[in-house]
């Protein structure tokens, strides 16, 4: 393998530089991978190019376009999934740009491939109603139910990121008076999120006759494991989610017309604390949003908070008579009459 070779600088991307200079999380890591897992799959079936034949000149600002294409025609790829990829992209291009400057033109063509436009879509989220219901599907009795009841209230009170909840570990809980949860989320970032009695109360509950690992010490426990005594993956959260809501499903009040993913319950807790009167600036710390537009989607998608302060802004303001009765006004008639013409 020489340097020319794309698979060499692969290697020290996302082996030495995102771990080592970028301090990347191992989730980024992951993410960047299969992204490049699919570029490489697309040089080997749409341009017939294997792997360890790639060089660095087949990066090209056409090639990536057509591999972004061939993400939303061959895979079936949303917009949104289409830009998360050309993010990966975009960041492996800046590190091998300093060790490749002879392609310093083409690269520079690939960075200022633009993000594709998506028509954005309302939050989803539910009502206060439909997580009550929600939450009150798994049965505690079970050590399995408790398990769901409690990691799908904790997932909602603390309005976390899935990947937060998967790497929870018991050191990482307060419980004494105020209950804090310690949250490491995107780029090495730590948040303390309080949580409620109610979720503070089921934790000790849970944690109690939850089943340890008995070698890993108290404190590094995982806090929400498998029947293995492993910690849950995303596919398992959302297996877990998508069981109940089939049953919530089938009561009356749970109206829900669109796929309840664990990022779901991150949304319906913060639409819930805008519509309570938070500040949307607490929101965005509680959220560990670093820019608060990223919080005002929320306020978007809060239309009967919005509703209700414009009730209360022309309240006093239209009238409340009925309006006049101009079709006895001939010259307004004529006038209107005139204008349809």
């Amino acid at each position: 393998m020489t340097k020319a070779d794309l698979p060499y600088y692969l290697t020290q991307f996302l082996g030495k530089y995102l771990p080592g200079e970028r301090n990347a999380s191992r989730h980024t890591i992951q993410s960047y991978s299969v992204t490049f897992k699919l570029l490489l799959s697309f040089f080997e079936q749409a341009k017939a190019i294997k792997p360890d034949r790639l060089s660095m000149a087949d990066l090209t600002r056409d090639t990536i376009v057509d591999f972004l294409d061939w993400l939303e025609s061959a895979r079936d790829c949303g917009v949104t999934t289409r830009n998360q990829r050309l993010v990966a992209i975009h960041s492996f291009v800046r590190f091998v740009q300093k060790q490749s400057p002879e392609n310093l033109f083409e690269f520079q063509k690939i960075l200022n491939i633009p993000d594709k436009k998506c028509a954005k879509t309302v939050v989803p989220f539910l009502t206060g109603e439909e997580m009550r219901i929600l939450l009150s599907m798994p049965d505690p009795s079970t050590q399995k139910g408790m398990r769901d009841m409690v990691l799908m209230a904790v997932l909602y009170d603390s309005a976390a990121r899935v990947q937060e909840i998967i790497d929870l570990k018991v050191k990482d809980l307060r419980l004494d008076k105020p209950a804090v949860i310690t949250l490491h989320g995107k780029g090495q970032k730590t948040r303390h999120v309080p949580i409620t009695e109610k979720t503070k109360n089921l934790l000790e509950s849970y944690l109690r006759c939850s089943p340890g690992n008995n070698g890993v010490s108290n404190g590094e426990q995982y806090v929400f494991v498998n029947q293995r005594k492993q910690q849950l993956t995303r596919w398992g959260i959302s297996y877990i989610i998508d069981k109940y809501v089939d049953l919530a499903s089938q009561h009356e009040g749970f109206e829900v017309r669109f796929p309840v993913t664990p990022h779901v319950f991150r949304h319906s807790k913060s639409v819930h604390l805008l519509q309570s009167g938070v500040n949307l600036i607490y929101i965005k710390d509680f959220l560990g949003h670093s820019d608060c537009s990223t919080t005002q989607i929320y306020a978007k998608a809060d239309t009967e908070t919005r509703r209700k302060a414009l009730e209360a802004a022309y309240i006093d303001i239209l009238p409340t008579s009925e309006l006049p009765d101009w079709s006895d006004d001939k010259n307004l008639m004529e006038y209107l009459s005139s204008l349809s013409r």
